[in-house]
């Protein structure tokens, strides 16, 4: 098996903010240190880690957070190594992340192939997601950067899309199991245009899972954002000196803000994407929640101590120290979270609104609840 024959190593990003999930998500407790699905109890990044444990082993997963969430990461992923656990001076978007990590993994095994993932997914289908997880790595061994487009369930607005090209003949066919070339990355489309690449299946979801090979994603760089390059560069020289901490902490705050998708995917060759259908969601807000979620038979995702009479389709989460009964009656289709300092109460169909509620409370000066 062509695995056997390269190293795989895993970048996982984790230092998103996830205000969607306030109250629960805070700037020191994002969305990816939540669990927010799956299984009781296992926050977001830990079921990413272990979900790749059959192809890729902790030992070789490289995570890229932000400083203020060292210590969080670490607490919530123990089997990874802290040497790799990279932590960002300043926000810089996906491409210095992505950049960086692969200088690193770079200099752990020039010929290794890395796999992109975001740490906020959830996957319902490991077995099915391994499977197609193969196929991206094999197909980025053979020097095609590869990403994996989810196969759409319905016309979202809320998603960018990858257009399909022809099959690449070194990799699959054209069945949904094979790889095929990358024509475009589609900007996140209106409903009439969402409904045409649904109905057309030749469009797919962007997911931001990437793969390729270190060397290649290093040549593109180079090509594509030189200046990102050269501060990479630097940073590289000093990771073995003594003044590594400084020179990271001087460097990268001045490096382009730039995602990886307009900075390199959209104007590399060679690219290609295998469709993926294995129950992927990217968990986006608390209607993500409900959806995944265990209900009732009356659709209801609760707490166990929740009391609810004549209440449907509606979501509780208590996440505070101590752990509080709410009581619902006579109402549908809401969420309610509780922590130790807030509640939120909203419909569900307003679930995104929630950012109104940290934009108030930043207006307000409430920096103690964000």
């Amino acid at each position: 098996m062509l695995r056997a024959m390269v190293k795989v190593y895993a970048v996982i990003m984790a230092g998103g903010a996830g205000t969607r999930f306030w109250p629960a998500s805070r700037v020191l407790r994002p969305k990816q240190l939540l669990p927010l699905a799956g299984q009781s109890g296992e926050v977001l990044l830990a079921a990413t880690v272990q979900r790749l444990a059959p192809l890729i082993t902790p030992d070789r997963v490289v995570i890229v957070t932000g400083e203020p969430l060292a210590n969080a990461t670490a607490a919530a992923v123990p089997e990874v190594p802290r040497a790799q656990i990279l932590c960002e001076p300043a926000p810089r978007n996906t491409a210095p992340c992505i950049a960086w990590a692969t200088s690193v993994i770079e200099a752990m095994d020039p010929d290794a192939v890395v796999a992109v993932l975001p740490s906020d997914h959830f996957i319902a289908n490991s077995a099915e997601f391994h499977r197609v997880l193969e196929r991206a790595i094999a197909t980025a061994a053979l020097g095609h950067v590869t990403t994996v487009g989810i196969v759409p369930t319905r016309a979202e607005t809320g998603y960018g899309y990858i257009e399909l090209g022809a099959p690449l003949a070194s990799a699959g066919n054209a069945s949904n199991t094979g790889a095929m070339s990358v024509l475009r990355f589609v900007e996140k489309p209106n409903l009439e245009r969402a409904l045409e690449f649904l109905n057309g299946k030749r469009h797919l979801w962007n997911a931001g899972m990437f793969f390729f090979r270190a060397r290649d994603m290093h040549a593109l760089v180079g090509e594509h954002l030189p200046e990102l390059a050269a501060g990479i560069a630097q940073i590289d020289q000093a990771s073995s000196t003594a003044n590594a901490a400084t020179v990271l902490k001087n460097i990268f705050p001045t490096l382009p803000s730039i995602s990886i998708d307009h900075g390199v995917m959209e104007k590399a060759t060679r690219l290609a994407v295998v469709p993926g259908n294995f129950g992927w969601s990217d968990v986006g807000s608390w209607q993500s929640a409900w959806e995944l979620g265990n209900k009732d038979d009356h659709g209801n995702a609760l707490e166990p101590d929740t009391i609810a009479i004549d209440t449907t389709n509606s979501l509780v989460r208590t996440l505070g120290t101590t752990k509080k009964v709410v009581a619902l009656v006579g109402v549908r289709d809401l969420v309610v979270v509780d922590t130790d300092d807030a509640i939120l109460v909203i419909p569900r169909d307003r679930a995104q609104d929630v950012r109104m509620v940290v934009d108030a409370l930043k207006a307000r000066g409430k920096t103690n609840l964000l």
